[in-house]
């Protein structure tokens, strides 16, 4: 479960990236210069990662650190697993 702080961040971050978009989207219907265009697109890929790592590492100091302290082997594993698909999909943003 996401912390209070670490949601309120991601929030506040998702709404600046939601006016970034809307921002490029204009960029875009007004055929402004392509570079312009890019350096826009990185800077919302660039706070999406923001948003990413802080609550892939919310996810890891609280659910994943809870189920490898748990007896159940099931459950441990299930999160690692859970834990390195979530990684595999990371790596194709990078």
């Amino acid at each position: 479960m996401l912390e209070e702080q670490i949601q309120e961040d991601a929030i506040q971050r998702l709404k600046r990236i939601e006016g970034q978009v809307r921002g490029l989207q204009r960029m875009v219907e007004q055929k402004q210069y392509c570079v312009d265009i890019l350096l826009q697109l990185s800077a919302v890929w660039g706070g999406l990662k923001k948003v990413g790592h802080s609550i892939l590492g919310n996810h890891i100091k609280t659910c994943v650190a809870d189920a490898l302290t748990s007896a159940s082997e099931q459950k441990k594993n299930q999160k690692i697993d859970e834990l390195l698909e979530v990684f595999d999909r990371f790596m194709d943003y990078k």
